[in-house]
């Protein structure tokens, strides 16, 4: 299996073409468990909430986290690594999602 280094890709912070085809921009939920809402300008800043009060991190008009800066592929940094939500943490470098997303952001697998 290939190394892949999250450092580099980012691919896994962009809203999938799948969900933005059916209206979804909701791409991370923010659950009350995540330590990130306890830090409220780290809220005001990178989280949304909907109509129901749900929190999600906030997406730039790229479809991208608004957390992740840098360059798909090239060099990106997640402002709230220690802070992100659970969502973030389950995905794995080299896992099925993050293939399908490194494939859907035209990134080498």
């Amino acid at each position: 299996m290939a190394d892949y280094d999250c450092t580099r890709c980012g691919a896994c912070c962009v809203n999938p073409l799948e969900n933005r085809a059916e209206g979804y921009t909701e791409y991370v939920t923010v659950t009350p468990r995540d330590a990130l809402l306890k830090h409220p300008k780290i809220v005001e800043r990178y989280v949304v909430f909907n109509d129901d009060g749900h929190a999600h991190l906030k997406l730039d008009a790229g479809h991208r986290c608004a957390a992740l800066k840098g360059g798909l592929g090239r060099k990106v940094r997640c402002e709230i690594y220690a802070l992100r939500p659970a969502p973030c943490r389950r995905v794995e470098a080299g896992s099925e999602g993050c293939l399908r997303a490194r494939r859907e952001q035209g990134l080498p697998i």
